[in-house]
């Protein structure tokens, strides 16, 4: 599981490559944090579009990345996911809580 950065004008973008599981999750939400604190962005976007699988632990990384940015008093949200994570993140509601922005042709 990979997690590239990129960051102009406060904006933290994370990419997330491959497949965050129950066996990635820890070690990921770890690597965020540090991310988080080096760059103390104003905004971060989660970027999924490289996911190809994620499981309800992915939902905890993404709630924990919100979290840090809210006390932060910045903003996060999730950008292009794929079919798969989109599915996920339907079944756990949490776009009641993290804007999820949704790439034409995804949803079915």
């Amino acid at each position: 599981m990979k997690v590239l950065t990129s960051f102009k004008n406060g904006l933290l973008v994370l990419y997330f490559e491959g497949e965050l599981d129950h066996h990635e999750s820890r070690d990921v939400a770890q690597r965020l944090e540090r991310i988080l604190e080096e760059y103390l962005p104003r905004d971060c976007a989660m970027d999924l579009s490289g996911l190809r699988f994620m499981d309800s632990s992915g939902i905890a990384v993404i709630l924990r990345v919100y979290r840090r940015m809210k006390e932060m008093g910045g903003r996060a949200w999730v950008e292009n996911p794929g079919t798969q994570p989109l599915r996920v993140l339907d079944a756990s509601g949490i776009d009641r809580v993290v804007k999820i922005n949704v790439s034409e042709g995804v949803r079915s």
